[in-house]
């Protein structure tokens, strides 16, 4: 087989595989469930965002499907990057899964808005914080396509009161609640 013939097949081939993973992962996206999500609703002191986070609810996707025990940690890098470490356990593991990213601050007016990778540069996702406590004791994440939505507290157990208000402010950014799936904590 002459070398020209072979960087043929051999660019056909990355060029299937590529498609294939870009179908797959449009096809594997979970569906809308929020067409009109608002811009964040205050800014975002990143300094007080950092440090470690219980997710109580999230809108089921396919790299959390039946992942309960959720953490995220926020840190800041040399280089001013965020550090985000995620974590938690899939029914019946005792061990837990963990993935690393990093994320760029996208809007440096509010810092409300991040560009975050999991896989390299190639693939970044999109990290609204939409909401949040003055006191920086909850937080409502989501992004500017309605199909992913994260609900999170510094208390793996927050009050009831706290609970109902986060509830009804999902409702009030345009989410269903009922869409959500709630993350247990031990």
């Amino acid at each position: 087989m002459k070398q020209s013939t072979a960087i043929k097949i051999a660019t056909g081939v990355a060029a299937a595989a590529i498609g294939g993973l870009f179908l797959y992962s449009r096809a594997s996206r979970p569906p809308v469930i929020n067409p009109r999500v608002p811009q964040p609703a205050k800014p975002v002191d990143l300094a007080r965002y950092l440090g470690k986070w219980y997710e109580l609810a999230r809108h089921e996707n396919r790299f959390q499907k039946g992942m309960d025990a959720v953490t995220a940690e926020y840190s800041l890098e040399k280089d001013g990057k965020v550090r985000i470490l995620n974590g938690g356990l899939r029914a019946g593991e005792t061990e837990r899964d963990t993935a690393e990213g990093h994320a760029i601050v996208a809007d440096e007016e509010t810092n409300a808005k991040l560009k975050v990778s999991f896989f390299g540069p190639l693939y970044t996702g999109d990290y609204w914080v939409l909401d949040h406590g003055d006191d920086y004791d909850w937080s409502i994440v989501g992004e500017p396509g309605g199909r992913y939505l994260w609900v999170l507290s510094r208390d793996p157990h927050p009050s009831p009161e706290l609970a109902h208000m986060l509830r009804d402010r999902v409702e009030a950014l345009g989410y269903d609640r009922w869409a959500l799936r709630i993350t247990q904590h031990d």
